[in-house]
């Protein structure tokens, strides 16, 4: 899988274009902000882009979405524990367990509540790495003080999902750099107070 990240915004929210080749698929993840610069990079690619993929509701994730959506005419996708939260247009509902093909490289959403209560990532078991919106960034975790956060369920998150990953697997958080498992388990100390 090849990536491109898109920073943006006051929060510095990473948006990404995946892709397997230049003029194949490709999807969006969390187009936070600036639509036009996803579609500069989607049209120097030449890429077909098949939708859009959000990991949760909040507006630094999804504030291109919809310019985004109506110049490429794709479908925004989002799980469904968060479209009471979030008031634009979905056209496909996530699920826990959902595969998304990219060109032959299987995606799986799994549902991370905690940040949001239909918070997602998104894993290639092919390209060993997880889109991990604000679940979890490579120092700490997502926020769990606003509306439909909860600790309780970023602990069992934490726990009964991404304590799972191998070291080897690779994170792309929706704020800050990447990095690896290994890392977290040396380094992100709200990780570790979970898992103990």
């Amino acid at each position: 899988m090849r990536i491109k990240r898109i920073v943006g915004g006051n929060l510095e929210s990473n948006g990404y274009i995946i892709f397997q080749k230049t003029g194949g698929n490709c999807f969006v993840i969390d187009p936070g902000y600036n639509a036009d610069k996803f579609v500069k990079q989607i049209k120097e690619l030449k890429l077909k882009l098949k939708g859009i993929l959000l990991t949760h509701h909040h507006y630094d994730h999804t504030g291109a979405v919809e310019r985004l959506s109506e110049l490429k005419e794709c479908p925004v996708y989002m799980h469904w524990g968060d479209l009471d939260m979030y008031k634009s247009k979905v056209d496909i509902t996530m699920e826990h367990g959902m595969k998304i093909d990219l060109d032959g490289e299987e995606l799986i959403v799994l549902h991370t509540p905690g940040h949001t209560e239909g918070s997602v990532c998104i894993y290639s078991e092919k390209s060993r790495l997880v889109f991990t919106g604000d679940t979890i960034f490579n120092i700490d975790l997502g926020r769990t003080d606003l509306k439909d956060g909860s600790d309780y369920k970023m602990s069992n998150s934490i726990r009964e999902i991404i304590d799972k990953w191998e070291n080897d697997i690779s994170l792309y958080p929706g704020h800050g750099d990447s990095c690896n498992m290994k890392f977290v388990r040396k380094y992100n100390q709200e990780f570790l107070d979970i898992v103990g």
